[in-house]
């Protein structure tokens, strides 16, 4: 289980790359609203394809990805989409698709209903679409309607994002193992680049910073810095980051990184007593953080950057 949660949160990294509107329904389900991000990424069916590659890519895993207008649509075409393919459920195919499918597909629809519905000689979506309402709501009382919308393919449920951020982060396998503590500062100051601008998108700030390592074949550790103040300047970020790398690289002997990551944590509330302020992490300009932020949503990320996050060799893998 510690292991399905771990793929479960670089699988979630991904996703909130596109978007920050993320409903996560389990470990390996979750709904995106990418309304708002067609500007910067495309058009959803651009979208769909290229999260679905770039989890193939960076993880390994096949995944399915339904695309709709609405999330019971989503939902139905992820199924259809099903094993490791992408479905566009477009509004005029609506009908030709819910109406041969069993009424327990629906989303409200379980095993009680569905036996309800059979009784009344109901068992496909479409036949409970067409059906009289007064017959729909012998079986299903108050809910007959809500039922019937559902059949039709109306569905005005929005994409709710997790209520509380418990951690945001970023993390990169490497095709080639870094081998140089140049190379991994470089690597490092680009993924602090990323969790910061997250973080200021949410209006978060942390007091803890991890940084995530893994050695070939498949020995990972982790590092963390717990700080006085709550931060969200990438420079700030990059600091204690790096600090922690730099601990770690000058432990070992023959060392080389397969993956790195970083992410921020403790975003709770947090007051600092007049003693402990003489302790707070000392205060960098974070005026360029801003409009780096802006430059990036509107170009695509990556369109400005600090220099220290150039690639130290030009065959990196991106």
């Amino acid at each position: 289980m510690d292991r399905y949660v771990e793929v479960s949160a670089a699988v979630f990294t991904i996703l909130r790359e596109f978007t920050p509107q993320v409903e996560g329904l389990s470990l390996d389900e979750a709904f995106l609203d990418v309304s708002g991000s067609r500007r910067l990424h495309g058009a959803m069916t651009d979208i769909g394809p290229r999260i679905r590659a770039m989890i193939r890519e960076r993880l390994g895993l096949a995944c399915s990805v339904g695309m709709a207008h609405n999330k019971l649509l989503a939902k139905l075409a992820t199924e259809l989409a099903k094993p490791d393919g992408c479905f566009h459920l477009q509004s005029e195919q609506v009908r030709e698709v819910l109406d041969p499918l069993p009424v327990t597909r629906l989303w409200t629809i379980g095993k009680v209903a569905g036996e309800r519905l059979l009784k009344i000689g109901i068992r496909t979506i479409g036949e409970l679409r067409c059906a009289e309402l007064r017959l729909l709501a012998g079986a299903l009382g108050s809910h007959a309607i809500a039922a019937q919308r559902l059949a039709s393919g109306v569905d005005e449920r929005e994409v709710v994002p997790d209520r509380e951020e418990k951690s945001i982060g970023a993390e990169h396998t490497f095709e080639t193992d870094l081998d140089t503590l140049d190379q991994a500062r470089h690597w490092l100051m680009r993924l602090c680049e990323r969790v910061g601008e997250r973080a200021r998108a949410h209006g978060l700030k942390a007091r803890t910073v991890t940084v995530k390592l893994r050695v070939p074949p498949f020995e990972t550790s982790t590092r963390q810095a717990t700080l006085a103040a709550q931060i969200d300047a990438t420079g700030l970020v990059y600091d204690a980051a790096g600090a922690l790398l730099d601990k770690w690289w000058h432990e070992r002997t023959g060392r080389k990184l397969r993956l790195l990551g970083v992410s921020l944590s403790g975003f709770e509330a947090h007051v600092v007593s007049p003693q402990a302020q003489l302790f707070d992490v000392p205060q960098v300009e974070k005026q360029p953080d801003p409009v780096l932020d802006r430059i990036n949503q509107r170009f695509g990320r990556g369109a400005i950057g600090r220099a220290r996050a150039l690639r130290p060799d030009p065959t990196d893998a991106d």
